[in-house]
């Protein structure tokens, strides 16, 4: 049997909608489908973590003594230098989930630095359960 191009053609039907933006088409995912961007992890989160580390490392350095002087150095309240390097001792695998695999917490970034006092056992269920 000898195939005609008609019928090693595929075709695939995706739902999708335009909608102008700003005078730009934009196309528009199906109703019941979330946007990619909806589901991958807040910057912010990402970038306060990393200061976080970065602070703690710079005190295990020894280039600072006390959480006051890296705050002074800073320009920064002690209370929010404190607060924020909570996070750079969140358990591994809550790291992992956060930072690697992206998924989002279900809790705000002050619950997540106070999540910090659980045992590392406790902190993801606590992190990524809704509340």
């Amino acid at each position: 049997m000898k195939l005609t191009p008609s019928d090693q053609i595929l075709r695939v039907f995706i739902p999708l909608s335009l909608r102008r933006k700003n005078g730009r088409p934009k196309i528009l995912p199906p109703a019941d489908r979330q946007p990619a961007e909806a589901r991958t992890q807040d910057r912010h989160i990402l970038r306060v973590i990393g200061r976080a580390w970065a602070w703690r490392r710079r005190m295990e350095a020894g280039e600072f003594s006390t959480i006051q002087d890296l705050a002074d150095h800073l320009g920064l309240s002690d209370r929010h230098v404190s607060k924020t390097m909570r996070l750079a001792y969140l358990a591994p695998d809550v790291l992992e989930t956060l930072l690697i695999k992206r998924t989002p917490p279900a809790v705000s970034l002050v619950r997540l630095a106070e999540i910090v006092n659980l045992p590392w056992a406790e902190q993801a269920a606590e992190a990524f359960s809704p509340q």
